[in-house]
């Protein structure tokens, strides 16, 4: 099973930590955001890893090489001008992603779940990782029965899109690399009302490090443990 770190966003609510650095290299707990995903990713067995890269993105380049410091094959999907958005980038990527389930993970948020647990899926179209709703985002995404991920309603608790998943490629078909900036959320909820996304409730560590304030509260928890 390959893997593709999302990695091009521009990181606006964390300026100015990422005015010159792109989020992802972002350091916690000693490492950067994204070598945690590395790491994660080599002990799962995963071999090849695709990252899309757009702001700073020479920086991912430099740092992480050719992915064999990791034990890890990376490769790049470079989106210049300008980035994507999530499915637009997943899009320009999967000439690279060949024509299995790979596994998704945004490059903004830090998890301890061991990611070798997603390889065992029978994965059709997506399957998803949702957790419980953080303090920044009360009314979550997505509701859970029966092992399937429903666009919530008033009588289901709705869990929130970790930003981890394993997605077919077979997902996206019919979807066309448009070099224009589309977001992935509008067909995941689309598929999802017609019961073809699975889901499991993640109950590992996980955090959105989506501000300078939760990205030292993560670091301060990593630095102590």
């Amino acid at each position: 099973m390959r893997a593709m770190i999302l990695a091009a966003g521009s990181g606006d609510r964390m300026r100015p930590l990422t005015d010159n650095c792109p989020k992802p290299l972002l350091e916690v707990g000693g490492k950067p955001l994204i070598v945690w995903h590395l790491e994660n990713l080599q002990r799962a067995g995963v071999e090849d890893v695709v990252i899309n890269t757009s702001h700073h993105a020479a920086q991912l380049h430099n740092a992480l090489g050719d992915g064999g410091q990791y034990g890890l094959r990376i490769r790049f999907s470079d989106e210049q001008p300008l980035a994507l958005e999530t499915l637009g980038g997943i899009l320009r990527a999967l000439p690279l992603l060949d024509e299995q389930p790979f596994m998704l993970i945004n490059g903004d948020v830090w998890t301890d779940f061991p990611l070798f647990e997603l390889r065992r899926l029978k994965v059709a179209q997506a399957h998803l990782l949702l957790v419980d709703n953080p303090a920044h985002h009360p009314h979550g995404d997505f509701c859970l029965r029966n092992g399937h991920a429903h666009y919530p309603n008033s009588d289901a608790a709705a869990l929130t899109y970790a930003g981890i998943g394993v997605f077919h490629p077979d997902f996206f078909a019919g979807q066309a690399d448009t070099n224009q900036p589309v977001p992935l959320a509008p067909l995941l909820f689309a598929k999802a009302n017609r019961g073809e996304v699975t889901a499991q409730h993640l109950r590992h560590q996980w955090v959105d490090v989506g501000t300078p304030e939760r990205l030292q509260a993560l670091d301060t928890q990593l630095q102590a443990a």
